[in-house]
């Protein structure tokens, strides 16, 4: 075909999920269902080109104008179900975020009994290219386990394992430590199939009872608090994309506050060296008239806006975070808890909140 011949625009699914009304996917089965309408037709193919003329309206309301491509770590207590609606009438991940978050997408899943790290974007090809396994970004995860595996069965893991007809591919393995009946493994994976570690691991003959996704990419949990949000600037993420410029992140908490921690909000002095000027003035001069004599040493009391949680490139974790580990785990004896400063110590996440 001449490229002259070459309808304008793009299809109408990817239109759709740019705007972020859904995924291209799920924009395919709406317009199927009859749901969307182009210049007052209703459609029923994505098989169709629109461009910027053309006008759009789902459900009988107009299309908005795209947003540009922002991206959120969220971080996903057990108990949520990754889905925008459960037939069960379980309670979903997008139920516990901030409410006045913009429609949102998850990036990828975490199981229902899963906690940790999970990306949300507001567009649908963002969305699709962090998916991809062709992307390459290693996701990281805490995995604790009941009973003991040998590092000869570990090795499976590294070599690629295949379950009940499903090839795994070689997962990055690291044992950390053994406390009574459990033990706590660190995995990496780059494609993330299903279940993948889980089932993985039952074919080794161990249980999975507790798994926590630190970092995706370059992207890290951090002290993220559960059910907290935190929005990537557009820099850094225009940086990890591979794209010459780029959201800023700003820490939005289950009740919809944002900014500092309660009990540090204001602003603080603003420009180089603000945050050490106002401790060496507070310091100078003592604490203000009635203010705590430790006021002035609470961390975070600058006012600073969150930085994101990004490494500096590619997805190298450095030594602090290779094998973070979660404090205040209540759900086994007192032992079952990695200790600070030794293989898996508590040097990346903060542990969820029971």
């Amino acid at each position: 075909m001449d490229k002259n011949d070459t309808p304008e625009g793009d299809r109408i699914a990817k239109v759709l999920s740019r705007a972020g009304v859904a995924s291209r996917r799920e924009a395919e089965r709406m317009i199927e269902d009859g749901r969307v309408k182009v210049n007052g037709e209703r459609i029923f193919s994505p098989a169709l080109n629109v461009t910027e003329k053309d006008r759009i309206t789902v459900d009988g309301a107009p299309l908005a104008a795209p947003e540009p491509a922002r991206l959120w770590l969220y971080h996903k207590p057990a108990g949520l179900v990754t889905s925008a609606s459960d037939e069960k009438g379980r309670k979903t991940v997008f139920d516990d975020l901030p409410e006045d978050m913009p429609r949102v997408m998850s990036v990828g899943r975490l199981d229902l009994n899963s906690e940790g790290l999970l990306l949300l974007t507001n567009d649908g090809e963002l969305k699709r290219r962090l998916e991809l396994p062709s992307t390459g970004w290693l996701r990281r995860y805490r995995v604790r386990i009941n009973g003991s595996v040998s590092e000869e069965k570990l090795d499976r893991l590294r070599k690629g394992i295949s379950v009940e007809g499903v090839d795994y591919q070689p997962m990055q393995v690291t044992f950390d430590r053994q406390q009574g009946a459990n033990a706590w493994l660190t995995i990496g994976l780059r494609e993330g199939k299903n279940r993948e570690i889980r089932r993985a691991m039952a074919a080794l003959d161990v249980t999975v009872n507790r798994l926590i996704r630190i970092s995706y990419g370059p992207f890290q949990i951090g002290n993220l608090e559960p059910g907290e949000v935190e929005e990537i600037r557009p820099k850094v993420l225009r940086e990890q994309l591979g794209e010459s410029d780029g959201p800023k992140v700003q820490r939005r908490r289950p009740d919809g506050s944002t900014g500092a921690k309660p009990g540090l909000r204001g602003g603080g002095p603003k420009g180089p060296g603000g945050a050490r000027k106002q401790a060496s003035e507070a310091k100078r001069s003592g604490p203000a008239k009635g203010t705590a004599p430790d006021a002035a040493k609470r961390p975070g009391g600058t006012g600073r806006v969150f930085g994101a949680k990004a490494l500096g490139s590619g997805d190298r974790l450095g030594p602090g975070n290779q094998r973070p580990s979660p404090k205040g785990d209540r759900s086994g004896p007192k032992t079952d808890r990695p200790t600070r400063g030794g293989p898996g110590g508590n040097r990346g996440i903060k542990p969820p909140k029971r």
